[in-house]
């Protein structure tokens, strides 16, 4: 039998940790979707996060290599991020986690007493 016990370095709690937030999904896949883009064409596309919390969570995924960040020595400065070669590898397992919800949705919803 496999343990998770939160004690120790445990990979799975770690990275689920960090990319079951929020945003993280959501900034991956529009980075995905629209390739290099700067932080107000993100923000535009996510209109429901605040700057400071793209700001965080952009660190975040940069800081774990999913997204890199590009700073253009430009008055006024000009930043720019993408996907990394890792970010890209991680899309196909987002892409078939959000396919299983839009598959389930009706069901969960119905379970949870909303109607679809």
């Amino acid at each position: 039998m496999k343990n998770f016990h939160p004690t120790g370095n445990c990979p799975i709690r770690d990275v689920l940790s960090r990319l079951g937030d929020k945003w993280s999904m959501l900034i991956l896949i529009t980075l995905n979707a629209n390739g290099t883009m700067r932080f107000s064409d993100i923000h535009k596309t996510i209109d429901d996060i605040s700057q400071r919390m793209l700001t965080v969570t952009l660190r975040t995924l940069e800081t774990d290599g999913l997204v890199e960040r590009k700073v253009y020595a430009e008055v006024p400065p000009r930043v720019e991020y993408r996907l990394t070669e890792i970010g890209y590898s991680l899309i196909p397992h987002i892409e078939s986690l959000a396919g299983w919800a839009l598959d389930h949705m009706s069901v969960i919803l119905k379970n949870r007493g909303i109607e679809a």
